[in-house]
């Protein structure tokens, strides 16, 4: 686990935003600084040669760590031009048929919602109040493609994606995974869950921002979106950045590699902080309860329900009454930093439409905070956060009623 002294000035507060962004690991620094040198994968003499390598190398990792071929691996600037890249790639013509849910990131829903301008047919499966997906038998029927997020950003509920790649695959229709929240955090095996692509991000297991990965199979293969010198199977033309996809590699072993201890360290902790929440404010529900977490029915104000798999940093709370802006700022005030929803939307004052997709009542989507924890979080963090959470709440629901 990395100190929070490793941290920046500016990060070292208390920082529950891990789902956003986390910390960039010292041995993807390190990678990164080693193969800054290098010049142009493509280039035939030996300096072209000693990047290709390295490149080479990097996706060979990648490619055992996530089950798929080393072919398969497109070194990408972001998880959101991954799943762009899919998106378009397999419907980008008008009258093609779209198969989604309404609880995706921006980088998957603005894209759906784009191609249905340019004259797709989008079909949404259902979600229920739990925030999981329902494979309906709309995935029955042939699509130009069905995309479904593994994890949820916002509550971290973990979507029944084997299903519903099960039964888009029966029916001929490529299935697109956007496993952003899940790559570093969950075993994931490509080949095994048979996908066509998947998108993952490297600045949410510790690797450097402005990188993504997309998997892609063989067959089918998405038409290119964008056009060049022909690298990486034409799908992502332009010179490779040799040194972020090395330090990208890196950072996904060590990740993946501290995955299982930091997953039962990192749910003990969220436990910990869902119930002392609960216990210490009135009105609070966890708005996915994890299966790990205390029996609703012992809480005061909880939901009610067996509970749905969530990933092991999520906390995802809502605060009937209270001011969402409110919370955030009062929070920052304290050395505490957490988001109101994806942090794509920060900034942007409209309610989230994961909740609202749910059927969260109004003033629970304005009241929800999510906390999300990471390899820096510590138990003193989280009884930081648990000691001035009552007072943040009890000041916002005075906002919101000015």
């Amino acid at each position: 686990m990395t100190d929070v002294t490793d941290l920046t000035d500016s990060a070292a507060a208390r920082y529950f935003d891990h789902a956003a962004t986390t910390p960039m690991r010292q041995v993807a620094v390190d990678t990164w600084a080693e193969h800054a040198h290098l010049l142009n994968p493509g280039g035939q003499y030996a300096s072209g040669r000693a990047a290709n390598a390295v490149l080479a190398q990097a996706r060979e990792t990648v490619a055992e760590i996530l089950g798929a071929d080393p072919v398969e691996v497109i070194f990408t600037g972001s998880g959101t031009e991954a799943d762009n890249l899919a998106l378009r790639g397999f419907a980008g013509v008008p009258g093609a048929r779209v198969i989604s849910t309404p609880i995706e990131h921006p980088a998957v829903r603005e894209t759906v919602a784009d191609l249905a301008t340019s004259g797709a047919d989008v079909e949404l499966l259902p979600v229920g109040s739990d925030g999981v997906v329902k494979a309906t038998d709309a995935l029955d029927t042939p699509a130009d493609v069905a995309t479904c997020m593994w994890a949820n950003n916002e509550t971290g509920a973990i979507q029944p994606v084997e299903e519903i790649v099960a039964r888009a695959s029966d029916a001929g229709t490529p299935v697109h995974v956007d496993a952003v929240q899940v790559v570093g955090h969950m075993p994931v095996d490509f080949h095994g869950l048979g996908a066509t692509t998947l998108a993952a991000s490297a600045h949410k297991f510790g690797g450097p921002r402005g990188a993504g990965i997309l998997l892609a199979r063989r067959s089918p293969v998405p038409a290119a979106v964008l056009t060049g010198g022909g690298q990486q199977r034409g799908l992502r033309p332009g010179t490779v950045d040799v040194a972020t996809a090395a330090a990208t590699a890196a950072a996904l072993k060590e990740a993946v590699a501290e995955m299982d201890a930091e997953a039962a360290r990192l749910t003990r902790l969220r436990d910990m902080l869902i119930d002392g929440a609960l216990h210490s404010i009135p009105n609070s529900r966890p708005t996915v309860l994890s299966e790990s977490a205390a029996e609703p029915q012992s809480v005061p104000g909880s939901v009610s329900g067996s509970g749905a798999r969530v990933l092991p940093g999520h906390a995802h709370l809502t605060f009937p009454g209270a001011n969402g802006d409110a919370m955030i700022m009062l929070l920052d005030t304290m050395g505490i930093e957490a988001s109101t929803g994806s942090a794509c939307n920060n900034g942007v004052n409209q309610r989230s439409h994961v909740l609202e997709a749910m059927g969260l009542p109004d003033d629970h989507v304005d009241g929800a905070l999510r906390f999300t924890l990471g390899r820096t979080t510590t138990e003193e963090d989280v009884q930081f956060l648990l000691g001035r959470l009552p007072e943040v709440i009890g000041k916002a629901r005075d906002v919101a009623k000015l």
